[in-house]
């Protein structure tokens, strides 16, 4: 009888922790956004008002930056200062794909962002600042969405963690 209760207790207890932890994955994603979105504002900044070439602002924005989307912008800006003859874009998508599971974003929001860097590779300065502020929209569409949904989401893992841990414990005994 013992064993059971703790069995039941352990099973509950991981179910609602699994909860929990998606509810987490949630506000990271959520959280994830709004870096990428001051990152792009950032970025628009440099190539805009400062006139820095790409591999020089996507360099600056990333060292005032932390976290996964640093990283990917100072990686974009080592690769652009090698000079190997590659298009941005290829050398932006590589380097998006290469770093897609860690950055917790939807596959579409990672289909934007690959996009992002196809049209800003190679336009001039005016339709630049169109595609960084079509992809704002995006990103803005993006983080309403899940603030909106925020508090729901968050209740309905936590809950539906802690009932399937409750459902499993009663099938079990």
């Amino acid at each position: 009888m013992v064993l059971k209760l703790t069995g039941s207790l352990l099973v509950t207890c991981s179910c609602g922790a699994l909860g929990l932890w998606k509810a987490g994955q949630w506000k990271e994603h959520l959280k994830m956004l709004e870096q990428l979105r001051k990152m792009i504002i950032l970025l628009k900044g440099e190539i805009l008002y400062a006139h820095a070439p790409l591999g020089e602002a996507f360099g600056n924005v990333g060292r005032k930056s932390e976290g996964i989307l640093g990283k990917l912008f100072l990686a974009v800006e080592d690769r652009i200062g090698q000079q190997q003859g590659e298009l941005f874009y290829i050398i932006w998508q590589e380097e998006v794909d290469r770093r897609g599971k860690d950055m917790l974003l939807s596959e579409r929001e990672q289909q934007e962002l690959t996009a992002f860097g196809k049209h800003l590779g190679y336009l001039d300065l005016e339709m630049q600042e169109h595609t960084i502020a079509l992809y704002l929209e995006q990103l803005e569409l993006s983080i309403k969405f899940y603030r909106e949904h925020e508090r729901e989401q968050s209740r309905l893992y936590t809950s539906l963690g802690i009932m399937g841990g409750l459902f499993l414990s009663i099938i079990m005994c």
